[in-house]
């Protein structure tokens, strides 16, 4: 039997450059990680996830980057996807507006938001090495209201506020899904509507206050109502599949349970979202559609005024 070292017994390799922190209660992701972030006190940061690995030389590549370039972010658009048994390994690129192998030095804002819009970043907090003060200067911390994407809304406030990013395809990182991942967590019909819902509500609020502090999207509102309608589809779509297991009713008796205490808050986002799934089930109904959100994605993104008909693929 393989006995595996623990954190401690690294303490005496690093000194003081090693400080290990425990949460008093499980604070959850967000709270974690803003806990280090306020906590260090080194030039750089970089967050890890406990199941997974880096190369052994992965910083030091990272990091000889950032000050090469003067950057507050270096962006590694390559990683490893690792089998849970550790035994496969698959290159995965992250970063879909870009050739894979060229580096690229930006300072288009909107050309990062072009990407958002069109789905080409990925969240991943653990591909980038961040300039510690460049985080605490802007507040950019995790929001800790969400129940779950919160690295998702988190890489927002990364690339509105950034100068300058440096994507680079040196691939560090070792990804493995676990089977005990937050993200694998079952959930109810309602419960994952109801976690879909408080993204929306967390997600708009946190979004807009980074925008609301520059000047682009004062000057470009377009893209500010973009971004925010984005982010709300997207998170619609996550909870559509759910949706057509429950009745309206069940579905606003639900959420008006989970948020009571801020209901009157909430009401008008509650209702506009019931309706619009309830148009959808009527649309899904009428044309026989499947029900994997993935199939509906692209007529959902129409809207059901569009002019275009969705044709259902045919049973294999």
């Amino acid at each position: 039997m393989t006995v595996r070292p623990t954190i401690e017994s690294y303490l005496d390799k690093f000194g003081e450059r090693m400080k290990i922190f425990d949460n008093e209660k499980n604070s959850g992701a967000a709270a974690t990680r803003n806990n280090g972030l306020r906590r260090a006190t080194g030039e750089y940061v970089f967050f890890m996830d406990a199941d997974d690995l880096i190369l052994l030389d992965g910083l030091e590549k990272l990091y000889t980057t950032a000050k090469q370039f003067d950057v507050d972010i270096v962006n590694s658009t390559k990683s490893y996807k690792m089998s849970n048994d550790g035994k496969s390994l698959t290159p995965v690129n992250l970063l879909r507006t870009t050739p894979q192998n060229i580096p690229i030095l930006e300072h288009n804002l909107e050309w990062r938001v072009q990407g958002l819009l069109e789905d080409k970043f990925s969240w991943a907090p653990w591909r980038r090495l961040l300039r510690r003060e460049f985080l605490i200067k802007n507040e950019i911390f995790f929001p800790e209201k969400l129940k779950r994407c919160e690295d998702e809304i988190w890489t927002h406030g990364l690339l509105f506020c950034a100068k300058e990013i440096m994507h680079t395809p040196i691939a560090v990182y070792l990804y493995r899904l676990s089977e005990k991942s937050i993200t694998r967590i079952k959930r109810t019909p309602l419960e994952n509507i109801n976690s879909r819902i408080n993204n929306i509500f967390h997600d708009l609020q946190w979004i807009d206050n980074i925008m609301s502090k520059i000047s682009f999207f004062k000057e470009n509102p377009q893209y500010r109502y973009a971004i925010l309608e984005h982010s709300t589809q997207r998170f619609f779509l996550k909870l559509f599949n759910s949706s057509l297991k429950v009745s309206p009713s069940e579905m606003y008796e639900s959420i008006k349970q989970e948020f009571g205490k801020n209901f009157g808050e909430y009401n008008v986002i509650v209702t506009v979202l019931c309706t619009m799934i309830n148009n959808y089930q009527k649309i899904i109904a009428k044309t026989n559609m499947h029900t994997d959100w993935r199939e509906l994605e692209n007529y959902l993104r129409l809207g059901e005024n569009s002019h275009d008909i969705y044709q259902p693929p045919p049973h294999s």
